[in-house]
């Protein structure tokens, strides 16, 4: 089964999709009906403005890192497959441990899931679209990708200490001219590495951030506060997931973490060094 989706996905990127008359908009992608029940997040994840920021546009071949539960193959899947191309990638799962069975069978089962599943969910032809775990991509990939996007994961990478073969599957699919977009949770000014590094509370410093890109061979090119969010202190004890929209204490404190919203948020642009 993985080597004819594979098959297909190497089909995909040898050769443009067809030609498509309507290249959408960002808003009228923002706008769709399949969205209604990720709309709410939009104010505090500024996808148009966040997008923008990236530099993405709908003609480019963009790679999502961990699509998870889809918020952002929702926008992306829609915006770039009439005249781009969205591709989803993770992990070796043969790499990881797992807590059980069940848990094992679900992520060796993840390429296969999200190739069939990402046309309902994202409203888009399904055969646009690609998902490979990296030690499965095609070497046709290789210089074909536009812009890598890592949102809300670099925290888990870390940990895992994934970063780095992440980075370096990164770095062999994009052109030379193509870069790296990250959101990530942000620690708060001054803290220290011991409390938002060496410990998983989902937010990082940003010059740990930058240090690990600058060590897979990647330097900052800009910066921006899009996706910041002044009321989050940042400093929660049981980390990031106390906020929106895991509100792991339910009910407990509900009005106050909502009233801050989700986390502050470091946006960072890479580009290859030389």
């Amino acid at each position: 089964m993985r080597f004819l989706l594979a098959a297909a996905a190497t089909a995909l990127l040898a050769s443009p999709l067809a030609a498509d008359d309507h290249v959408p908009t960002i808003g009228a992608v923002l706008a769709a009906d399949l969205r209604d029940d990720d709309r709410a997040r939009d104010q505090y994840r500024h996808p148009e403005q966040t997008l923008d920021f990236f530099g993405v546009e709908p003609t480019m071949t963009v790679a999502e890192f961990g699509p998870g539960g889809g918020w952002y193959t929702r926008v992306l899947a829609p915006y770039l497959s009439p005249a781009g191309r969205y591709i989803a990638f993770q992990p070796d799962s043969d790499g990881q441990d797992y807590r059980d069975r069940a848990q094992e069978a679900r992520a060796k089962g993840w390429t296969e899931r999200f190739t069939t599943s990402v046309g309902e969910m994202a409203g888009v032809n399904a055969a646009n679209a690609a998902a490979f775990e990296i030690d499965e991509m095609p070497e046709e990939l290789a210089g074909t990708v536009d812009r890598v996007l890592i949102f809300r994961s670099m925290h888990g990478l870390n940990m895992g200490n994934e970063a780095d073969t992440v980075l370096k599957a990164a770095r062999m699919m994009l052109k030379d001219d193509g870069m790296v977009g990250v959101v990530q949770h942000r620690a708060p000014e001054g803290a220290s590495y011991n409390d938002y590094g060496a410990r998983q509370r989902g937010y990082m410093r940003t010059q740990d951030v930058v240090a690990i890109f600058e060590a897979a061979g990647f330097e900052l090119a800009a910066e921006s506060e899009i996706n910041a969010n002044p009321r989050d202190p940042a400093n929660w004890e049981r980390g990031v997931w106390t906020l929106p929209p895991v509100l792991q204490f339910g009910d407990e404190d509900r009005a106050r973490y909502e009233a801050i919203g989700e986390s502050d948020r470091m946006t960072l642009l890479f580009k290859k060094s030389d």
